[in-house]
């Protein structure tokens, strides 16, 4: 795309030149105010200032189901979707619903990439990686048992899963539920086909393979050591008796820690190590834990950790999980083509950014962000900044986090005068939400508000423009609910059902600060806005008129700011010359 169709319009009724930061608060949505919406009870006057202020720079706006491209209304949204749709201002299908399609249609057993995996199939074993879970989030059941049946109908003879247990987005101890239904698909595929089907490897998702932006190398070898090796700490018969025996042995350990595992024979041998020959696919669609098992398994000049060995296999993604790597080379569906984001508009338009956040979530506020691309479109106009990430730690043991490290660099990027736009990611809603832990995630979301107040300060100080959102929903509901009643649901002992999960709840999004035009207000004719419609909206806060096909902004301006000015000039002259005829009207006669 030429660099001229890149230029955008001055807005006709906002002016440029006032510094923007846009804050994205993760998993922190708006639901009832009870004593279970760790945001409700959590000390944060800064949002609650903001929610209490002007009412035309406070709404709610979706941040789930199809406003950010996933299938049904009932589909929680994710930070990586979220994150998407408000970089690219448009909604884009993503990946559960491009999954759905391709199985639905066949095509994904058409495809290059099956093809691809398919050489294997005559003499090697197919290997199936991924979370065991319906969430819908990273990966969902019903797609891992068409993906099985699909691929002994085409010719897998050999079918091995290693799996991995949710509690996340799902309820913790649902794991024996999936393990069952999988194994029930396995022997109905093995007694239709003839396949040689069965479950070769397991453990939980924090502890095993599901690390992202090479936080924790260590999780990803000890999958890699149960996947491909073969070994394990721990040895079963089956996957039922690996997650019973190890909760009994550990009665505190929850689906998401459950440490690797692997199923072997009578003999004691690993009944599905990958070997040369093989084939993989990693069903996950969700990219950001998957790709350093990609890298693993399909560089050749790997150094994070020492393999053992190296498979000669044929790999492939159920998506491609970084279009800038081209990793993993070979994928059975093709995700979407995000082009013409609001980042790359930036830079177009001579926009200095700067982007921040701390590991985690890093890649939120910058590869996502950006399209699902890695790198800058400018290393001269754009600066992103990692904090590193707490390791070796769960993060309800420090909510805090990054959170205030995050808002001191970016207060001092605004303070510097070196860019025009901010914008930055507060993991602690989301992150700390995951861990279940309730008073964790009320500090959390404290910290956050701080970290918030921090940040606007510094736009006070420099006459600019904030926008606040989110992601989606998380840290405002913390229990599994009754679907008819709302009230809160208890298990067989009496206790309460933690929800860790996404939700489908809106999220806040505000405007302010003293850049922002007295003209200036949230529409009104808008009421289903989403995530992608913030992307026109921080165009227009800096100036810009948005590209015709994102969707609409959700502020509007009466007048430009110099026509605002003379018309408050000209009703004061207009006021004080009737003041001033009224007064001799009235006045007595001498």
């Amino acid at each position: 795309m030429a660099a001229d169709s890149f230029a955008l319009p001055p807005h006709p009724k906002i002016a440029k030149g006032k510094k923007l930061a846009v804050i994205i608060l993760d998993g922190w949505g708006e639901q009832v105010d009870d004593q279970y919406n760790a945001i409700h009870v959590a000390d944060t006057p800064t949002m609650d200032s903001l929610k209490k202020g002007r009412p035309d720079t406070w709404r709610l706006v979706k941040a789930h189901g199809p406003a950010v491209g996933l299938p049904k209304e009932d589909d929680m949204g994710n930070s990586e979707v979220g994150h998407n749709a408000l970089g690219a201002g448009r909604i884009f299908e993503q990946g559960a619903g491009l999954v759905d399609t391709a199985l639905q249609t066949g095509k994904l057993f058409q495809g290059e990439g099956f093809k691809h995996i398919q050489g294997a199939f005559p003499e090697g074993t197919l290997h199936l990686i991924g979370l065991l879970s319906d969430g819908g989030v990273h990966s969902r059941l019903d797609q891992i048992q068409a993906l099985i049946k699909g691929s002994a109908e085409n010719g897998a003879k050999r079918i091995r899963v290693h799996f991995l247990t949710d509690g996340r987005d799902v309820l913790d101890g649902s794991s024996l539920y999936f393990v069952d239904e999988l194994e029930k698909t396995l022997k109905e595929v093995q007694e239709a086909t003839g396949s040689d089907c069965k479950i070769a490897s397991g453990g939980g998702r924090m502890e095993v393979t599901m690390d992202r932006y090479e936080n924790d190398w260590n999780v990803v070898k000890r999958g890699w050591d149960a996947q491909v090796l073969g070994e394990a700490p721990h040895k079963f018969k089956s996957a039922t008796e690996a997650l019973k025996k190890l909760k009994e042995a550990d009665p505190k350990v929850n689906d998401q820690y459950y440490p690797p595992f692997v199923i072997v024979d009578d003999e004691g041998k690993a009944v599905g190590p990958i070997v040369d020959g093989d084939a993989v696919v990693t069903f996950n669609f969700r990219a950001d834990r998957m790709v350093m098992l990609a890298k693993a398994l399909e560089y050749e000049d790997f150094k994070s950790f020492d393999r053992v060995r190296w498979p000669k296999i044929r790999y492939a993604g159920m998506l491609q999980y970084d279009g800038e790597l081209k990793l993993p080379a070979h994928y059975l569906v093709s995700p979407p083509e995000i082009d013409r984001t609001s980042g790359e508009y930036l830079v177009h338009n001579g926009i200095r950014t700067f982007a921040c956040s701390e590991t985690v979530k890093f890649g939120h506020v910058t590869f996502f962000w950006n399209g699902n691309r890695s790198g800058q479109f400018s290393q001269e106009l754009e600066e992103y900044v990692e904090i590193p990430s707490d390791t070796g730690i769960t993060f309800n043991v420090q909510p805090e986090m990054k959170a205030i490290l995050i808002a001191e660099r970016t207060r001092d990027a605004i303070l510097s005068g070196k860019f025009d736009v901010v914008r930055v990611n507060l993991p602690n809603g989301d992150m700390v939400g995951h861990t279940g832990d309730f008073h964790a995630t009320v500090v959390g979301c404290a910290t956050a508000d701080k970290a918030v107040k921090i940040i606007l300060d510094a736009i006070e100080q420099v006459g600019g423009i904030f926008l606040v959102t989110a992601d989606h929903g998380n840290a405002e509901d913390m229990v599994k609910r009754n679907p008819k009643t709302a009230q809160p649901v208890l298990d067989k002992n009496g206790q309460l059902q933690i929800l860790t999960s996404h939700t489908c709840a809106p999220v806040p999004i505000a405007i302010g600060g003293p850049g922002l035009p007295q003209n200036v207000r949230f529409r009104k004719d808008l009421p289903n806005g989403g995530l992608a419609n913030v992307a026109a909206t921080t165009l227009n806060l800096l100036g810009f008129e948005a590209p015709a096909d994102y969707e609409p902004s959700l502020v509007e301006a009466d007048f430009n700011e110099g026509e605002f000015r003379n018309l408050v000039v000209d009703l004061a002259i207009m006021f004080s010359h009737a003041s001033y005829s009224l007064l001799f009207s009235k006045a007595p006669s001498f």
